[in-house]
């Protein structure tokens, strides 16, 4: 970055995946100058968004790579704040301790040993996930509300291996692995634990929630079972839109007294609710409404996620219903080719 220019500066880990383009691409509209990551500078067909969002304000794009012992040091070199989105995807790998696990506490910490190099960074932001909060075997019945003193766990996930229990368990080790490190380093870390995450991004390629999420209106059974999937094992559908999720991280880098960890979850809903939304807002798709074959599918959610420390400490959610989630989302599947345009 240019000597002597007083923006604040910061660095987003994994710039070619969905969180971490919107993510960029808000701290450029708010005026910060911008270092970001990805494995493969050269792979435009994961990268062109940066490429158009270098038209915004001042982005630099660095390769690292979360295996790479000091990869980052040269990102994280000179910024005054952190966003650690970047982590290993294999979620459905059959060798998830050696492909996923490991690898997922071994590359953040990675990036946080380059940060203690570098200095200067005032705050770091990890982004984990609530698939590190809500699966514990204990949530029998109904009416369970969840903050951040929950944990999944991980000694029952292991033990059981649900599916994609191996995210699961990455997610909690990655987050107290790094909180053990900014202890011992002098480090002011902050964590934010999103849900399911919905809306439009400028990521020209994503695998991850939006396929799942539009699975009603794509007609994709195994993504549907997917969807299915998550509501058995975590009690409910938990959705942010990700404009929130970004706008939640710049509050909790920017907020000096934010502390430990955040939940960001801004509806809690099922499948079964979901369909009938959906059904309702595009009757243009042959949306599946019938659950009557399914009597696991829940018609309230079993299991909610709160959020209230973030709001408490004066951040806003802009999209709290289903309606404002779907919003953009479709126009976003169409051009990804999810959905028919």
């Amino acid at each position: 970055m240019s000597a002597g220019s007083n923006k604040k500066v910061a660095c987003v880990t994994g710039g070619s995946g969905y969180i971490g383009s919107a993510l960029v691409k808000m701290l450029l509209e708010k005026g910060y100058a911008v270092k970001t990551t990805v494995r493969n500078p050269d792979d435009m067909a994961k990268n062109s968004h940066l490429k158009d969002l270098q038209a915004l304000g001042q982005l630099e794009v660095f390769r690292a790579d979360l295996d790479e012992e000091g990869s980052f040091d040269e990102a994280v070199a000179g910024c005054d704040y952190a966003f650690l989105v970047a982590a290993p995807v294999n979620i459905t790998t059959e060798n998830a301790e050696e492909e996923l696990i490991e690898p997922a506490v071994r590359g953040t910490l990675n990036v946080m040993r380059s940060i203690a190099k570098a200095g200067t960074v005032k705050r770091v932001v990890l982004t984990s996930s609530a698939a590190g909060v809500y699966i514990r075997p204990e949530l029998q019945g109904d009416g369970h509300v969840l903050d951040e003193g929950s944990w999944s766990d991980v000694e029952h996930l292991r033990a059981e291996k649900p599916p994609t229990w191996g995210y699961c368990v990455s997610k909690v080790l990655l987050e107290k692995a790094v909180c053990r490190f900014a202890a011992e380093h002098g480090i002011s870390l902050v964590t934010v634990c999103p849900v399911s995450t919905v809306g439009a991004a400028p990521a020209p390629i994503v695998s991850t929630s939006i396929p799942v999420c539009l699975s009603f209106l794509s007609g994709d059974e195994a993504r549907l079972g997917a969807l299915e999937g998550m509501e058995k094992t975590s009690g409910g559908v938990q959705l942010v839109h990700v404009d929130d999720l970004c706008r939640a991280e710049l509050f909790v880098a920017e907020e000096n007294a934010a502390a430990g960890r955040y939940i960001c979850c801004a509806v809690n809903t099922t499948v079964v609710e979901l369909a009938r939304f959906l059904a309702h807002k595009y009757p243009q798709y042959n949306v599946k409404t019938n659950f009557a074959d399914d009597d696991q599918l829940l018609e309230k959610p079993r299991v909610s996620l709160s959020s209230g420390k973030l709001v408490r400490e004066g951040f806003e959610f802009r999209y709290k219903t289903l309606d404002e989630m779907y919003h953009d989302m479709v126009g976003y599947g169409k051009a990804l080719g999810i959905l028919p345009s």
